[in-house]
């Protein structure tokens, strides 16, 4: 399989947090902000919907690293956008740089690992063990 995603190639995606966002939601903490896993699956979705488009039919990614700093907490009700920029495509790997912004302070970033997948085969096979 070959890729063929620009390099520097920028996603951006929005969410209005929301209380089944924050911590207290999610169970990673007490507090009524904006929950680290609800940040990271944000982080996630803006990395794999930006490249969707450059992939082969039948072909997804999956996350394999996350490395993340949530830096700032943000309240329910707040927009928070996570801009993921590609970094590198190495065969089916794909490496991003990912900020997640409240207006324009940022408020978290990451680096995160994609891999490219035959998305049939890689459920056959799961199945099959």
């Amino acid at each position: 399989m070959e890729l063929t995603i620009p390099d520097n190639f920028v996603y951006e995606i929005e969410l209005k947090v929301e209380q089944k966002h924050t911590a207290a939601a999610y169970g990673s903490g007490l507090a009524e902000v904006f929950a680290t896993p609800a940040m990271i699956a944000l982080m996630e979705n803006a990395a794999y919907i930006g490249v969707e488009q450059f992939l082969p039919e039948g072909t997804s990614t999956v996350g394999m690293e996350v490395n993340v700093q949530h830096l700032k907490a943000t309240l329910p009700n707040k927009v928070v956008k996570a801009v993921s920029t590609v970094k590198a495509v190495d065969g089916r790997k794909i490496s991003f740089n990912i900020d997640v912004f409240e207006d324009n302070e940022i408020v978290g970033k990451a680096t995160h690992t994609r891999f490219a997948i035959d998305s049939e085969r890689f459920i056959r096979k799961l199945r099959e063990q």
